[in-house]
C-alpha cells in the first residue's frame, strides 16, 4: 500500500499545474459546503436558543390544548397546577435535567387606553407569567448562540400590576411617549378612530367595570406608567376587567405578535380569567439543561401522568412553531443543493484529469502489464491517485474554511436571526460540529475517488499489445 501511495503521489506532481486546478477545484467545494454548514448550523443553534429562552423545551398542557385550545383557553386549564409543578420538579429522573419549570396562562381579549384625549382599544393576546422564571429563562444559552439578555427591572416579582406590551400595540393605543419610544410615530388625528377594533365595547363600558373591579391603588399611574384595561370573559363566560400598568414596551420580531403582545404576571393574568374561582394554568413550561435531553424527558413526562391517570400531554417547541421546523427543512434542501452541485463539479474535474492522465500514459501501463501486474493493480493505482486528489483539495479546503471563519468570527458583524428584533453576534460555528467537518472532508474524497473509478477501469482493460505500441 505504500508503494502505491508513494507512485501515486510521483504521479500527481508530474503535472502539477493540472493537478493543481483539480485540487483547486475540490478546495473550493469544500470550502463553500464548510462555510455555508458552518452558518446553517449557526442559524438552527441561534434560532433554537431563541425560541427555548422564550418557550422553553418542553410543555405541558391539557389533553386537547394544542389543537382546539387557540379558540377558548380557559377551557383546557390545568386543575391542581401547583401539584403537578411539584411533581414533575421532583421526579428523581426529571429533576437533574430541568433548568427551570414555570406555568404560563394564555388569554385574549381586549386592551383599552382612556388616559388620554383620544381613547383606543384594540384585541390582544396574552401570556401570564412569572417575571422572575422569565429572566432566568433567558440566561439560557447552551450553544453560545443568543443574545445575553440583563435582568429586566421593569418586569419582575412582587408585583401584578407591571406588564409589557409589543411595540406595535403601543403604537396603536397610543403609549408611546410615556413609554418613551423611539421611531413610534404618532397616528394622525384625522384617521384616528375612537377604537382601534369594532368588536371592541365603547370606552364608558370597559371604564365602568375597571372602576367597579380594579382597586384604586392599582388603577392610578403615579409613577409615570402608562394604565390599560384589559377586558376578558373569565372562565365562567362573565365580563371581567383589570388594570395594568405598562413598564415597556419590546419588540417582537414578527409584525402580527408586535401588534397584538401583552405580557402580564400570572397572578393578574389568573385575576382577569378565573375571577375568584380557582385559579389554574393553560401550560407548565419546561425549559432543560440541554436541548439532547428533550426525548428522554417527554418519554419520563409521558410515562408519569399516566401512571398518575393525568390527562395531560406533552408538546415540544418544534411542535408549537412550525416556522423553526419550515427554517430548518429550507436551509437543509439548500445545504443538500449545494452539496449537490459542488460534488458535480469535483466529479467532472476529477474526471477529467484521471482521463488525460490515462491517455498519456497508456505505455507506461502497456509496460507494467506486460511485466505482470494484473488489471486489478492498475486499477487500484488510479483509484489511490484520485482519493489522494481529493484529500489534498478537501485538507485545503479544510484550511481556507477555518480562516474564513476565524476572520468572520473576529470581525465583529451583526445580524437579525428569524423571529428576533434585536442584532446578536454573527458567528460560524465550525469546529463545534465536528460531524459536518468529517462529513464534508470524506465526502468529497468518496466522490473524487468514485470520479476515478471511471478512467481507473479504462485503463485496466487496456490490452496490453495495444497498450504498447500506442503514439
Amino acid at each position: 500500500m505504500m508503494l502505491l501511495l508513494k507512485i501515486a503521489f510521483r504521479n500527481i506532481l508530474r503535472n502539477r499545474r493540472r493537478s493543481a486546478m483539480t485540487g483547486s477545484a475540490v478546495g473550493v467545494g469544500a470550502l463553500a459546503l464548510l462555510v455555508f454548514g458552518s452558518f446553517t448550523t449557526y442559524l438552527f443553534s441561534s434560532f433554537q436558543t431563541n425560541l427555548v429562552q422564550r418557550i422553553g423545551h418542553l410543555t405541558v398542557f391539557h389533553s386537547g390544548y394544542f389543537l382546539f385550545g387557540a379558540g377558548n383557553p380557559t377551557a383546557y386549564g390545568i386543575d391542581g397546577y401547583k401539584q403537578v409543578v411539584d411533581l414533575i420538579a421532583n421526579d428523581p429522573e426529571l429533576k437533574p435535567l430541568i433548568s427551570v419549570i414555570t406555568p404560563i396562562q394564555s388569554l385574549v381579549g381586549i386592551a383599552g387606553n382612556f388616559e388620554g384625549e383620544n381613547d383606543a382599544a384594540k384585541t390582544f393576546i396574552g401570556i401570564g407569567l412569572v417575571p422572575g422564571d422569565r429572566d432566568r429563562m433567558r440566561q439560557w444559552n447552551e450553544f453560545g448562540a443568543g443574545r445575553v439578555y440583563a435582568p429586566d427591572d421593569r418586569f419582575k416579582n412582587g408585583d401584578e400590576s407591571r406588564g409589557l406590551v409589543g411595540g406595535g400595540l403601543a403604537r396603536i393605543l397610543g403609549i408611546c411617549a410615556p413609554l418613551k419610544l423611539a421611531n413610534c410615530p404618532a397616528q394622525p388625528a384625522s384617521t384616528r378612530p375612537l377604537v382601534a377594533n369594532a368588536a371592541a365595547p365603547p370606552s364608558a363600558d370597559i371604564t365602568d367595570l375597571a372602576r367597579r373591579d380594579v382597586p384604586a391603588d392599582t388603577a392610578d399611574s403615579a409613577d409615570g406608567m402608562p394604565r390599560l384595561d384589559l377586558l376578558s370573559a373569565t372562565a365562567g363566560g362573565a365580563p371581567n376587567v383589570v388594570s395594568l400598568r405598562v413598564a415597556g414596551a419590546d419588540l417582537q420580531g414578527v409584525k402580527e405578535l408586535d401588534d397584538n403582545c401583552v405580557a402580564m404576571s400570572l397572578g393578574l393574568a389568573q385575576q382577569l380569567v378565573y375571577g375568584r374561582g380557582e385559579p389554574k394554568v393553560t401550560g407548565i413550561v419546561l425549559q432543560l439543561h440541554h436541548s439532547a435531553d428533550r426525548r428522554i424527558a417527554r418519554a419520563r413526562l409521558v410515562t408519569l401522568f399516566k401512571g398518575r391517570n393525568l390527562d395531560l400531554e406533552v408538546r415540544d417547541f418544534a411542535e408549537l412553531t412550525p416556522f423553526y421546523v419550515q427554517v430548518l427543512n429550507l436551509f437543509g434542501s439548500i445545504f443538500l443543493f449545494i452539496a449537490v452541485i459542488m460534488g458535480v463539479i469535483v466529479l467532472f474535474a476529477v474526471v477529467n484529469t484521471m482521463t488525460m492522465n490515462v491517455m498519456e500514459r497508456t505505455n507506461e501501463i502497456g509496460t507494467i502489464r506486460a511485466m505482470g501486474v494484473r488489471r486489478r493493480g492498475i486499477r487500484w493505482q488510479f483509484l489511490v491517485e484520485g482519493s489522494m486528489l481529493g484529500a489534498i483539495g478537501a485538507s485545503l479546503g479544510v484550511v481556507l474554511a477555518a480562516i474564513v471563519v476565524a476572520a468572520v468570527n473576529h470581525a465583529g458583524l451583526t445580524w437579525v436571526p428569524p423571529a428576533n428584533s434585536n442584532p446578536i453576534a454573527l458567528r460560524l460555528d465550525l469546529f463545534g460540529r465536528p460531524a459536518l467537518l468529517i462529513g464534508a472532508w470524506f465526502g468529497l474524497v468518496l466522490v473524487a475517488t468514485i470520479a476515478a473509478l471511471i478512467p481507473a477501469n479504462r485503463a485496466a482493460k487496456l490490452p496490453v499489445v495495444d497498450a504498447l505500441r500506442h503514439v
